[in-house]
């Protein structure tokens, strides 16, 4: 069976986003443009830790390369509306690769589909000097040839916005306990610092 790679290059739009109560969130990576939308699962996460990574791939740009890079986006502030509806998940996300493109100042992000023997995920934190066609993949690892992708190309500013709602949309859910740290569902916890009461 063949896979689909759905390139966006650029998106109109990229976020990360959720569906459902605090507690019973699904979190999604969606892209939009040329009249398409489409929306892949994953887990939270993977959500903050592609906002961390991406972070060090623009500090990493600036230095080796002198990319002028913006403290903050103005596309930040503007962007808090919901994801685009309907919701269809594409795919479950297995794996994320990053690469920065020096020729085009870009950012290129790859949304890999899960294989069924995947039983970690991993995020590549790749500088894309030389290869135009994407992210640099280790062309030996035959299993990801068929398995769909999401290809998102985004500039310094538009990676920035992304970082800064990631971040708002991964501690927009249930208030950690202040005794040992695990979510606080409205009812309540079992907190194991109390012995098992709730707290």
């Amino acid at each position: 069976m063949t896979h689909q790679v759905h390139a966006f290059e650029p998106p109109e739009r990229f976020v990360a986003g959720t569906v459902g109560e605090p507690g019973d969130r699904t979190f999604f990576l969606q892209a939009r443009g040329g009249g398409r939308v489409i929306s892949v699962a994953l887990e939270k996460g993977l959500v903050s830790l592609l906002a961390e990574k991406l972070e060090e791939l623009l500090a990493e740009a600036g230095r080796r390369f002198g990319v002028d890079l913006p403290e903050t986006s103005p596309l930040a502030v503007n962007d808090n509306e919901p994801l685009d509806t309907p919701v269809d998940e594409e795919f479950r996300v297995g794996t994320l690769g990053l690469a920065f493109d020096v020729d085009t100042t870009t950012v290129v992000i790859e949304a890999i589909e899960a294989g069924e023997g995947d039983a970690e995920v991993e995020l590549d934190d790749d500088e894309d000097e030389d290869d135009e066609d994407g992210p640099a993949d280790d062309e030996d690892d035959e299993p990801d040839d068929d398995l769909d992708r999401l290809r998102v190309r985004l500039t310094p500013e538009a990676a920035r916005a992304f970082i800064d709602r990631a971040r708002r949309v991964v501690a927009a859910g249930r208030p950690p306990c202040p005794l040992c740290g695990q979510p606080l569902d409205p009812a309540g916890h079992l907190c194991p610092r109390h012995n098992g009461y709730h707290r």
